[in-house]
């Protein structure tokens, strides 16, 4: 089954979350740290398994901007500089589903590498 289009996005400045509400009645608020660390992108998930970059110390980060990318998709530009990653509705979709459980995962990995989320 295909996943269903988004109706809303909206960032919230003051709490920093991205709210995607989608067609079938779904809401997702996914906070800025948390898609930060989990950027789609190259620089984040490396070019193959196990390539995998831990992102540390995004606690303060913030969403700068969000641009379309066609009809499939937005790119979040990061107050770290970071925006070469392309959320596309289906990740961002399956990112809302599994939030709790990949935001354990990355707790797991921050204290396994003894390092922290604070700057």
């Amino acid at each position: 089954m295909p996943t269903p289009t988004p109706t809303g996005i909206t960032l919230h400045q003051k709490s920093q979350v991205l709210e995607i509400s989608y067609a079938d009645g779904k809401t997702f608020r996914l906070p800025s740290e948390f898609l930060r660390v989990y950027s789609p992108s190259a620089e984040v998930r490396g070019h193959g398994p196990g390539q995998e970059v831990l992102q540390v110390a995004k606690k303060d980060v913030k969403i700068a901007a969000v641009e379309p990318v066609g009809q499939y998709a937005i790119q979040l530009r990061f107050s770290d500089g970071h925006d070469t990653g392309i959320y596309s509705w289906d990740l961002l979709y399956d990112y809302g589903e599994r939030q709790d459980t990949m935001w354990q995962q990355y707790l797991g990995r921050l204290r396994e590498a003894g390092a922290s989320r604070e700057g």
